[in-house]
């Protein structure tokens, strides 16, 4: 299979490439290929003739979003368009991974593929819009929507629970904002078997199972063994410039039906850990 990877230096897509290391691989960073450049894009797409793109860079940094609106949406949703004419022009197909935050996190079962969109942040409508237009451009286009990602080589959940609780007795996190943590090496085991089943349509893409932040902190320094207290509080009680889903847990059923099983997140979190440095599980002093 013949792949073009855009945001292949990020969180996901540096599993991504490991994960195709056996296909004919192109894994273009945002240095390598800025999505806001049509020009760029497209020739990146025609001289690499992929059967699947993969598009999993995006401007990601939400409370940026909200002072950035022009950027994200430069990045996330035009961007975006500028990879999906590109796949177009050259018959390639394109998987587009975008998120929860499309939706506005006030049902309390899990999110359908066809519930609608109702984003209430900058960085959840940029992708909402994406989406649109996507499914306009290429109607065979395959949109995967996960969350909280967490994985090596970059920032993420686990890393900072570990940084603060390295030095601090105690930490506070949010109890009232629930979803489901995301292994990225096995998101990007999950995506490449989408594009090995020809899938199509809106997927949800998630790890197993559900919780709150202050859970998964818990949880995190439960199996690493540290003796840090985690507190529960509020979103009130640490506010931030975009709104963040109070539910936004994703059905998998749509995965389901190509036969795709993700692992249950606390399995998921255990994997994480054991592939850190053995400074990162340090004792709290």
């Amino acid at each position: 299979m013949r792949v073009t990877v855009f945001g292949a230096s990020g969180l996901l897509g540096q599993e991504l490439v490991k994960e195709l290391s056996g296909d004919h691989l192109t894994a273009l960073s945002s240095k390598d290929a800025d999505l806001r450049d049509a020009v760029h894009i497209r020739a990146a797409v025609q001289n690499s003739r992929p059967d699947w793109i993969i598009l999993s860079a995006a401007y990601t940094d939400v409370d940026g979003c909200e002072s950035h609106r022009d950027r994200a949406f430069a990045v996330n949703c035009e961007g975006a368009i500028n990879v999906a004419q590109a796949a177009r022009e050259a018959g390639s197909r394109l998987l587009f991974v975008s998120t929860d935050y499309v939706f506005d996190g006030t049902k309390r079962d899990p999110y359908q593929t066809s519930d609608a969109r109702n984003p209430t942040s900058v960085y959840g409508a940029s992708k909402a819009r994406a989406e649109e237009r996507l499914l306009e451009i290429l109607p065979e286009v395959c949109i995967t929507r996960t969350s909280w990602l967490f994985g090596h080589g970059g920032k993420c959940f686990p890393a900072t629970i570990l940084k603060l609780a390295a030095s601090r007795p105690e930490i506070s996190v949010v109890n009232d904002q629930r979803g489901s943590p995301t292994f990225t090496s096995d998101l990007a085991s999950a995506l490449v078997k989408l594009c090995r089943a020809s899938a199509h349509g809106i997927v949800h893409v998630t790890n197993s199972g559900d919780c709150t932040w202050f859970d998964f902190a818990s949880e995190i320094v439960r199996q690493s063994g540290l003796p840090t207290t985690v507190k529960p509080v509020t979103t009130a009680e640490f506010p931030r410039p975009a709104k963040r889903p109070a539910y936004s847990v994703l059905s998998p059923e749509s995965l389901h039906a190509y036969s795709i099983h993700m692992p249950e997140w606390r399995d998921a979190l255990r994997r994480y850990l054991g592939g850190l440095p053995a400074s990162s599980l340090s004792t709290v002093v």
